[in-house]
Parts: C-alpha cells; sequence; structure tokens
C-alpha cells in the first residue's frame, strides 16, 4: 500500500514532472519562460507544497487548500499551482480518483469559506460573469447564509471551468490523461503527447476566460494539427507565446493525470 509519505513525493513529482517536460506549446518548460514567471517559480511552488502534502491526512481539505496557496506564494512569478492543488489535494486525502469522488462530497462551509480567502491571496483569472466575486467581503456571506460547501461552489463554476467540473464529473479528464500515460511507455515524450492528446480534444476554459472561445477552438485545432504532423509543434508553440496563450487549465489537469498514473504504477522512465 502506498504510503502517506510515498503519495506526497509523488505529488511533487507530478508537478516537477509537468513543468519540465520539454515543449508544451504555450506553457512554460524547460525551453523557455515568461516575462513575469519562471521554471524557477514552478520549482519553487513544488517543494514548498510538499508540507501540505504530506499533512493532507490530518487537514481539513479548505485548510490544505488555503495552507498550499499561502506557503506557494513566496516568490515573485504570480500564481503557479492553484489550479493543481484543486485536484491533488483531494487526489492525495482519497489516495486516487474513487477515494476523492467520496473527498469533495464531504467538504464543508467553512472549506468553501478558506477556498475562497484562498483564492483571494492569487491572481487567478475569474469568469467575467461570476456573481460570486473573490474581492467582494459579501461573497464570503453568502457562502454562509445559503450553506455553500467547497463542492457547491465547484459545482457552481462547473459550466466554466473545467478544473472545477472535475469535482463534479468524476474527475474525468484527470482520468483520462492518466490512461494516456499509462498507455506510454513513458519516455520522455510521453508527457508532451499525452498534453497535446488532450489539447486537441478539449477547450482550455483558462483560454477562454482570457481570450474568447474562438481562440480556444483555433487552439484545439491547432494542436490536432500538430498531433497529425500538419503543423509543427515548433510554430504551434510560437503562436501560443506571441500571443501569450497559454492552455494553464488542461495543464493542471495533466499534473493531476501524472499523479493519478503514477500512484497506479505508471513508471516514468528515468
Amino acid at each position: 500500500m502506498l504510503s502517506a509519505e510515498n503519495a506526497a513525493e509523488l505529488a511533487e513529482f507530478a508537478m516537477l514532472l509537468e513543468v519540465c517536460a520539454k515543449r508544451k506549446p504555450g506553457n512554460i518548460d524547460r525551453e523557455h519562460d515568461y516575462d513575469d514567471t519562471r521554471l524557477e517559480h514552478f520549482l519553487n511552488s513544488a517543494v514548498r507544497a510538499r508540507k501540505i502534502f504530506q499533512n493532507i491526512h490530518g487537514m481539513a481539505l479548505g485548510d490544505a487548500m488555503y495552507e498550499a496557496v499561502r506557503l506557494t506564494n513566496g516568490h515573485n512569478g504570480g500564481n503557479t499551482h492553484f489550479g493543481a492543488f484543486i485536484l491533488l489535494l483531494p487526489l492525495l486525502k482519497g489516495k486516487g480518483i474513487e477515494g476523492a469522488c467520496r473527498v469533495v462530497k464531504e467538504t464543508t462551509v467553512d472549506d468553501a469559506v478558506l477556498f475562497y480567502k484562498a483564492f483571494g491571496l492569487t491572481a487567478v483569472r475569474v469568469s467575467d460573469t461570476s456573481d460570486m466575486d473573490i474581492n467582494d467581503p459579501e461573497s464570503l456571506n453568502r457562502l454562509r447564509e445559503d450553506g455553500m460547501t467547497m463542492y457547491d461552489v465547484m459545482e457552481f463554476s462547473a459550466e466554466n471551468d473545467m478544473v472545477a467540473r472535475e469535482w463534479t464529473n468524476g474527475f474525468a479528464l484527470t482520468r483520462e490523461m492518466a490512461d494516456l500515460l499509462k498507455s506510454s511507455d513513458g519516455g520522455s515524450s510521453a508527457i508532451p503527447a499525452a498534453f497535446l492528446d488532450m489539447r486537441s480534444r478539449h477547450l482550455d476554459t483558462f483560454v477562454i476566460k482570457k481570450f474568447g472561445p474562438a481562440t480556444a477552438e483555433e487552439l484545439r485545432n491547432s494542436a490536432m494539427m500538430a498531433k497529425n504532423g500538419l503543423l509543427s509543434e515548433e510554430i504551434l508553440d510560437a503562436w501560443c507565446i506571441a500571443e501569450g496563450i497559454n492552455p494553464g487549465s488542461l495543464a493542471d489537469i495533466c499534473i493531476a493525470g501524472i499523479f493519478v498514473a503514477l500512484i497506479e504504477g505508471w513508471e516514468w522512465d528515468y
């Protein structure tokens, strides 16, 4: 049986593998940074999160979320892993997808309040149509008055946020990513190939929030062309970087999928 220590190690490893994977068009990797965020910021965040991963079984999910964000805000690179924590923490606490599906439904109003406070520590992009403004104290009052749990918050956000949707659909895309990896040879191209496959079939909701659905659709179509050898990944990457298009939601799901694959026995080829 996987120990809590080993699970924490694999969660950290999943974060490191995702950001260090070579060529993930549009996202920070070993080949390029952003002007305001670098590879080192993601490495810093992954290492700092280890303490929370190790102690997750003694913490409520809201507490873990708040502390993970607080601990990993100790650099000037902005938000790095907020979405990843939304997925990794219940997967760790539940020891996999089946347990995570149970854990998220057991969350409380206090968890929701702490999640909103954690949200407030970040610069995460939110939908302009949301009437639950993280910067409005009245949103916390509404959570309490309506008895909204952290699961309810994710359900509220699921239509416009694919990371939140994982809580309500049984971590379906996390499962998809994990299965793609488990069917690979575990070599250095496994994670970039699986990530490109996911991008070719799913619209990234972070891109939708930042640029609109037409750009997200263009990205998906371009990824499909790259997957089928009709467009070079270098050209796709150059376009994404030039336009500032970074599929951050799928990157979070990628991290969660790597973690699930690892705890289910997938061996990354050292």
